[in-house]
């Protein structure tokens, strides 16, 4: 027996928190009966349907892809824009693990695992998300220390867990920073810049946990292989909540 979102997740159709929100808005029907639950226990011998979907396990897939600028994260856009999943040539139902904007680029993770993307979502795995930005203006010591310290967004204190200068041009009067976090609020770097008034022009994810783009040019992916995907499973290892 297992939890009816982990079966969800590991269908393929969506990540874990997801699935939970599937099950919470009574989307989710086991053997015919509306499940509103979480936590409710199915075996291999029941019927699941999501939206009105009979589920089905499917092969794992996982994917990174040096996601280029000016594409949605999604799998779908009403507006006919190049999403992400544009890029990746398969069958399977795979979604992006978290998002990144419109105007970023660089690292994202895809697939149909849905334990897979909650591992590297959650905060409490604390893996470092790593971005280079080009600011509008140049960053001082103090805005620094107070990016680090911590910055207080309409959701709570965020906070680097590191900031470092690596290039400045007093020309134009703009800089290139590189931020560390471990959350992922929308729009997180931006809003954390623009709190101590500086403005990001570019940015580009250059590294989550263990995965970056080298090898990729913008627009290209490649397969994780299984001992990157098992170092993943690993996180959940050495913390139980998640």
């Amino acid at each position: 027996m297992e939890r009816l979102q982990k079966v969800i997740a590991a269908s393929g159709i969506a990540s874990r928190r997801k699935a939970e929100e599937y099950i919470k808005s009574g989307k989710v029907k086991v053997n015919g009966k509306i499940i509103t639950e979480l936590g409710t226990k199915v075996s291999s011998k029941d019927e699941i349907e999501v939206e009105n979907k009979i589920i089905t396990k499917e092969e794992k897939e996982y994917y990174l892809l040096n996601k280029p600028r000016g594409v949605i994260t999604s799998t779908s856009d009403e507006k006919g824009r190049k999403t992400v999943r544009d890029f990746i040539d398969t069958e399977a139902r795979i979604y992006p693990v978290g998002r990144l904007d419109y105007d970023t680029t660089g690292v994202l993770l895809l697939t149909n695992d849905g334990e897979f993307a909650n591992i590297m979502m959650h905060p409490k795995s604390n893996i470092d998300k790593v971005y280079l930005a080009k600011l509008d203006g140049i960053i001082m010591g103090e805005q620094i220390h107070q990016l680090e310290e911590g910055i207080k967004l309409d959701e709570g204190i965020v906070k680097a867990s590191r900031v470092k200068c690596k290039k400045v041009n007093k020309e134009s009067n703009t800089c290139m920073v590189e931020i560390t976090i471990h959350e992922g609020r929308n729009h997180q770097v931006k809003r954390m810049f623009e709190a101590v008034g500086l403005r990001v022009e570019k940015l580009t994810r250059k590294r989550i946990g263990i995965f970056t783009t080298e090898g990729l040019k913008s627009g290209e992916y490649r397969k994780l292989t299984p001992k990157e995907v098992q170092i993943v499973y690993s996180y959940k290892e050495k913390n139980s909540n998640i």
